[in-house]
């Protein structure tokens, strides 16, 4: 594989880079590089922005709206982004749903729900993970029974990201309770405005309601929001979760916060010199740095089979793994370069008031929230000890 950038390629990333030193509001680039809190008007900001341009579904054919980049230039992309410190865009419609519809669902859902998701009239959030079947989602027991023209959903929905602010969920519901697991579960699209939905926030050890509770009482749902056939979510269930954990690898975050750690270990002192000339320390972050370069390459791999019509397979759990752990040893670094300053909590600065001051040198009040959110990275999107056993069986043949 040739790992050089070729001429269009190196200009496709000087337009990149020349756009976003235009285009990028000053104040949300410095949001995301002080890791503050992004409301949800700063997301759309970004949002329209990115489809103004056209760049907002780099994956997407370009008959529905998308960029159609290939997998090189979506990685370029990535990293310039990241590094200019641009807001994330939320995957779960753009780079979750939308593959799901575009190979399972039926050609009237995706022009009705397609063009929502670039212009940014319908958030999305994903309705996968209840109490009881987290990394087992095969024991998903929120049950759909067809009425007619209609399914009636009961159940829960829980850890659902963004869930407050979203207009949609899409969900994995049991349509078939006496079948075996994985052959009973059916695709489903909700309104989250419908009568009988309820949620309830979740506050992390951050101290931010990131995630949700979602439940479903007597909630009726057209027939027609059913995606592909009825009892094979299953299926489609895997196809979403591929790239899923693709894209938790998060490759661009990670290049962006290595420049963060060494940019804090060069200016904090240790014995009276620069903690990055540190011994221990040093040999920790030239380790990350060695695992994230053999990441990325891997990642170009995944994403390469991806743009030829391939569903990322079980390497897509490899870079789940690899990257979860990576992006845990760079908030761990960081916060140990920020030390002491690490430990005052200040809620107020890290949702973005303006009057709020900041107690500690720059990255100190971040430092310990991020350190602790990061946590569930080896959690979400399957767990890491699942995704080990899925690269055993698959991969290694054990």
């Amino acid at each position: 594989m040739d790992l050089s950038y070729t001429d269009e390629e190196q200009a496709f990333r000087a337009e990149v880079r020349d756009w976003l030193a235009e285009t990028l509001p000053r104040d949300l680039s410095e949001k995301v590089r002080l890791g503050k809190r992004m409301s949800k008007q700063d997301v759309e900001h970004w949002h329209r922005l990115l489809n103004a341009k056209g760049w907002l579904a780099p994956n997407w054919p370009r008959k529905y709206g998308g960029a159609e980049w290939n997998a090189v230039q979506r990685q370029i992309f990535e990293e310039e982004a990241c590094l200019a410190h641009a807001p994330r865009t939320l995957p779960f419609g753009l780079s979750m749903l939308a593959p799901v519809l575009m190979a399972f669902g039926s050609e009237e859902q995706r022009q009705r729900f397609l063009p929502g998701l670039l212009d940014g009239t319908n958030w999305w959030c994903q309705g996968y993970s209840e109490p009881g079947a987290g990394s087992d989602l095969a024991a998903v027991k929120t049950r759909a029974v067809r009425e007619g023209d209609e399914y009636v959903v009961n159940g829960q929905k829980t850890w659902t990201t963004l869930g407050q602010h979203a207009d949609w969920i899409f969900c994995l519901v049991r349509t078939d309770p006496d079948a075996k697991k994985q052959e009973g579960i059916s695709f489903l699209l909700i309104d989250m405005t419908s009568p009988g939905v309820t949620v309830r926030p979740i506050v992390l050890i951050d101290g931010e309601a990131e995630v949700n509770e979602v439940f479903f009482d007597n909630v009726r749902v057209p027939a027609e929001n059913l995606v592909g056939e009825e009892n094979k979510g299953w299926t489609y269930a895997k196809y979403l979760l591929t790239h899923e954990r693709t894209n938790i690898a998060g490759v661009g975050f990670s290049t962006a916060a290595l420049d963060t750690v060494k940019h804090v270990a060069q200016n904090v002192k240790s014995g009276g010199k620069p903690l990055a000339e540190n011994p221990h320390f040093a040999a920790r972050l030239a380790q990350v740095e060695i695992d994230l370069m053999a990441m990325a390459t891997t990642n170009l791999r995944v994403v390469s089979a991806a743009a030829k019509g391939e569903a990322p397979g079980a390497e897509s759990s490899m870079l789940k793994v690899k990257g979860t752990v990576i992006r845990q040893e760079l908030t761990s670094l960081l916060r140990r370069a920020v030390g002491p300053d690490a430990l005052p909590f200040q809620p107020d600065y890290l949702e973005g008031g303006d009057n709020a001051e900041m107690m500690g040198p720059e990255h100190a009040a971040t430092s310990g929230p991020s350190y602790f959110n990061m946590r569930k990275l080896s959690i979400f999107g399957g767990s890491n000890e699942v995704q080990r056993t899925i690269i055993t069986k698959a991969i290694i043949g054990l």
